[in-house]
This record gives structure tokens, C-alpha cells and sequence, in this order.
């Protein structure tokens, strides 16, 4: 398909998301914890579908340390990483829905995956009680500082004078990280070669050793990093420039018209929980996410706080799946 086709195509789906998209919820908060007064009573398990170290696990920290210090009750992290948060997901998925149990998972594991792999184990909606979303997270085009690249469009030139040689590091197959360097590929022409790895805390410990050439990586996988020199940053994947890199620009400006990826984090219960549980999670976790120096940390890594209702969540979910199914089907991304 030409440049031009995808890039309407994906105008067209974008759209979508842009027809709901969702305020900052944290001043409604959710309604109803009647039959939730003795919860929790005994030990939680947040399992996080990626490795220690990235996003999802660095913001299940700073939310279980929370809930445990306003509960009383332990918040043990459980990381289970594999096929793009497939099977952390599906581990969640199948566990008793007693409200002890929570997910960690992410526009991959709940957006894209059920697109680009043949069998999935679960239905992101159907197997889950969405609770909340919990941040927007651009993704960086950061490469190797060896690269002699300054912007954009020093890169595309590069790029397109090495077809096939330079490499981009992705958390996994299927990931927003993959197809954030296929959709580039598709736009401007490029041929660049993916390189999955099985978490985005792995692909930057081989691009800052100069392993690979460059990624397409979460913020907060990749701004420490940028703000230590040890990786050069040439562009953001959304449409509006990250708080923690301010002079870096959208790569939609900065040579790539049409080019947007937003990323996001959520957390979920296996389907059949209590609502009141749900909604009494939903409460306490909006209100963690509303402290300043929560929301601070989270901006800080290159991330920003964005929750919603659960029902808020769910019809976030439902434009998401249609947006990515209509991507995946014009890029040709598969994964099996």
C-alpha cells in the first residue's frame, strides 16, 4: 500500500479515537461500594504482564505501595512478561474473580494483540472488569549516539541510504513499540528491520550498548536515559510534545505528517469481580493517581496521568480495538 493510502486510512481510524476521547476523571469518582466493606482483608496480587524495570511495573509499584499504606493490607507484585503481555494477561484472566487478583496491562496486551496474533487466549473485554486507565504514554524515537543523526529528517535520510540495516528495538512483537517502527516504515518509505525483544527494560540495555541502532520506546522507559546523554531523542510519537522532553518534537512536525502512536496503561480485575469492589478500586486508585507528587513521578518518567470511570474504560477500550484492527489491516503487521 502507498504512503499516502495509509496515511488516509489512518487519519480516517484515528478519528475514532478522537470522537471519544476521554477527559481526566479523577474529580467523578466512581459511585457505590456497598458490598465492598470488609475489602480487602487479606493479601493482593498485582500482576504486572511485563518484565520489572518498564512502565507497567514501575507504576504497579507506586500504586501497591499506596494501596498497602491506605489499606493495610500487602500489595505483592507479580510479573509475568511474555508475547507482548499476552501471558501475564491470560494468567489474570484465569484467576478466582475474588477482587484479589489485578492487572497490570497495556494498549498491547488489551488493544492490538487480539489484531495481530492468530489465537489469543482471552477477549480483552470479555475476560476482564476494566477498572481504570491510568496514564497516556508517548512513545520516543531515541537512537544510539553514534548515529549520525541529529532530527528526523536526518534519520529518514539515513535510513533510506542503509535499507534493511538499521534495527529497531521493540518490547515485543505486536507492542506499540513494533508498530510505532512499522507504521514509520509504511509513511516514509524506510526499510528498517525489527527486533523484538521480551521487554522494553531489554531492548534499551542493548541500544545504550550500541547492540542496535535505535527504538521506538515507551517514555518512561527511555527519558532517564535521553536526560543522561546516553541516548539521543528525535521525536515523540503523539501529536503534542512529552512534559519531560520539552524540546523534543512530534514526529508528525518533524517530517512525518500523519504520523501518530499514543500508548496508554490500565488496570484490570478478571471478569465477574463485584462492581463494588471495582468501583472501590476505581476510587482509591484515582486518588492515588491525583496526589502531587504521584502525578509528579509519573509526569517525571515521561508519562501523564489520565484515569477514567469503568465504564469510561471499557468504551475507551471497545474504540481502541476498532482503531487497531483497521492499523494492523493496513500496515500487514503479524505477528504468527
Amino acid at each position: 500500500m502507498k504512503s499516502s493510502q495509509l496515511a488516509r486510512a489512518y487519519a480516517g481510524v484515528c478519528a475514532l479515537a478522537v470522537g471519544i476521547a476521554l477527559p481526566d476523571a479523577q474529580a467523578q469518582p466512581a459511585q457505590g461500594v456497598a458490598g465492598a466493606t470488609n475489602y480487602p482483608s487479606k493479601t493482593l496480587r498485582y500482576v504486572v504482564a511485563f518484565p520489572a524495570g518498564g512502565t507497567t511495573d514501575l507504576l504497579a509499584r507506586m500504586i501497591g505501595q499506596k494501596l498497602t499504606e491506605a489499606w493495610g493490607q500487602q500489595v505483592v507484585v507479580d510479573n509475568r512478561a511474555g508475547a507482548a503481555g499476552t501471558v501475564g494477561s491470560d494468567v489474570a484472566a484465569k484467576s478466582p474473580p475474588d477482587g484479589y487478583t489485578m492487572l497490570g496491562a497495556t494498549i498491547s496486551s488489551h488493544a492490538i494483540n487480539t489484531h495481530v496474533y492468530s489465537k489469543m487466549p482471552y477477549h480483552p473485554l470479555k475476560d476482564f472488569a476494566p477498572v481504570t486507565r491510568l496514564a497516556t504514554v508517548p512513545n520516543v524515537l531515541v537512537v544510539h549516539p553514534s548515529l549520525p543523526v541529529q532530527n528526523v529528517k536526518d534519520f529518514i535520510a539515513l535510513a533510506r541510504a542503509r535499507p534493511n540495516q538499521l534495527r529497531f528495538a521493540s518490547a515485543g512483537a505486536g507492542t506499540s513499540q513494533h508498530l510505532s517502527g512499522e507504521l514509520f516504515n509504511m509513511l516514509t518509505g524506510v526499510k528498517m528491520t525489527h527486533i523484538p525483544y521480551k521487554g522494553g527494560n531489554f531492548a534499551m540495555t542493548d541500544l545504550i550498548g550500541g547492540q542496535i541502532e535505535l527504538a521506538f520506546e515507551n517514555g518512561p522507559n527511555c527519558v532517564p536515559h535521553v536526560l543522561a546523554k546516553r541516548l539521543k531523542a528525535l521525536g515523540v510519537t503523539t501529536t503534542t510534545r512529552a512534559r519531560a522532553l520539552p524540546d523534543v518534537p512530534p514526529i508528525a512536525e518533524a517530517g512525518v505528517p500523519g504520523f501518530e502512536v499514543g500508548s496508554w496503561q490500565g488496570l484490570f480485575f478478571p471478569a465477574g469481580v463485584n462492581p463494588a469492589i471495582v468501583n472501590k478500586l476505581n476510587t482509591e486508585v484515582r486518588r492515588i493517581l491525583a496526589l502531587e507528587d504521584i502525578r509528579s513521578r509519573v509526569s517525571g518518567m515521561g508519562a501523564e496521568v489520565a484515569t477514567t470511570t469503568p465504564e469510561q474504560f471499557v468504551e475507551f477500550i471497545r474504540a481502541e480495538l476498532a482503531k487497531w484492527e483497521k492499523v494492523v489491516k493496513v500496515s500487514g503487521a503479524r505477528v504468527d
